[in-house]
């Protein structure tokens, strides 16, 4: 199954919820006025998408459609799909300038976190990529082994401790031995418990302070991975997770199962922060590198690919 087609499908509820209300309300119309932008902004924040980011792309939208002349609400479709691509778009591409560059991955328990790094590894190998997996997770039972298997899987080398380690020193390790291998990139797994929000933060600074220590100038994403199915309590997550971590991106997994996809939209907007991959299926291949216009194309349309598989790897 080809680029357009995984993500096309892994989006089928969301389109199936909001795009077909969307078009069906569209439809009901004869003319673009107030009454179409307040349905369409009511439909917006039903699919997840928020209220503030659905105002502001209803306000672009009366904008575009002054700019533009638009009277037919039959082209009012188009136009939004521009102002959410717009609004999407920046950021996406991870920065692995350097070798190591170190990607450090949280997230609370449950969102799938161990899993997308697995999936990561292994799209970063197809890549080419030379790629260490560290398990800093280290006070989740069973954590280590979850992750050793997909280490496996993907062809990666992986650095641990025993269960109960300080997830820093297993950073630290992980960190020397990328060096010392020649590794492109390494991956740090760390805790996801929200109950000791203090205890959590605290030790995810103590792993920053690691890196800044062992690979300085290095290239460095933090990766927060959120569970669509959770609609805007993703949201509130990751809004906890930016005031302490530094985010540079967002992973957003199990859109598959979900017609919450339009939280994807108020998670670029609301937090600023990019999304780097989304995750639309179970297997190892199903977690992909977001393109914007490609994710609005599939989302709106399912149509034709805006590339080809090629370009897709490049």
């Amino acid at each position: 199954m080809g680029f357009f087609q995984k993500i096309k499908e892994g989006l089928t509820k969301t389109r199936n919820s909001m795009v077909k209300s969307f078009e069906g309300m569209l439809n009901s119309f004869t003319k673009i006025d107030e009454e179409l932008f307040e349905e369409l902004e009511e439909i917006l924040i039903m699919s997840d998408v928020g209220v503030h980011t659905a105002g502001k792309i209803c306000e672009r939208l009366r904008v575009r459609v002054k700019e533009t002349g638009t009277t037919d609400p039959s082209e009012v479709k188009g136009l939004l799909k521009e102002i959410i691509t717009e609004m999407m778009e920046g950021g996406e591409e991870l920065d692995l300038s350097t070798k190591p560059s170190i990607i450090l991955v949280i997230g609370v328990n449950g969102v799938g976190k161990t899993t997308t790094i697995g999936k990561m590894a292994a799209e970063l190998r197809r890549r080419g990529k030379k790629v260490l997996l560290g398990a800093a997770d280290t006070f989740r039972a069973a954590a280590i082994d979850q992750l050793g298997i997909w280490a496996e899987r993907a062809g990666c080398e992986m650095v641990h401790h025993a269960e109960g380690s300080d997830p820093a020193a297993v950073v630290f390790d992980s960190i020397t031995a990328g060096k010392a291998r020649g590794a492109d990139v390494v991956i740090c797994d760390t805790a996801g418990r929200l109950h000791n929000k203090k205890h959590l933060m605290d030790e995810l600074a103590k792993i920053s302070r690691v890196i800044e220590r062992e690979a300085p100038g290095s290239a460095k994403e933090v990766l927060l991975v959120l569970d669509a199915t959770t609609g805007q309590n993703a949201l509130n997550q990751a809004k906890q997770f930016k005031e302490a971590a530094g985010l540079t991106g967002i992973v957003l997994t199990k859109l598959d199962g979900t017609a919450r996809g339009g939280v994807v939209i108020a998670v670029k907007e609301e937090l600023g922060v990019p999304i780097k991959y989304i995750g639309v299926g179970e297997k190892i291949d199903d977690l992909q590198p977001f393109v914007a216009r490609d994710f609005v194309e599939a989302l709106f349309d399912g149509n034709e690919p805006l590339r080809d598989e090629t370009e897709a790897e490049e």
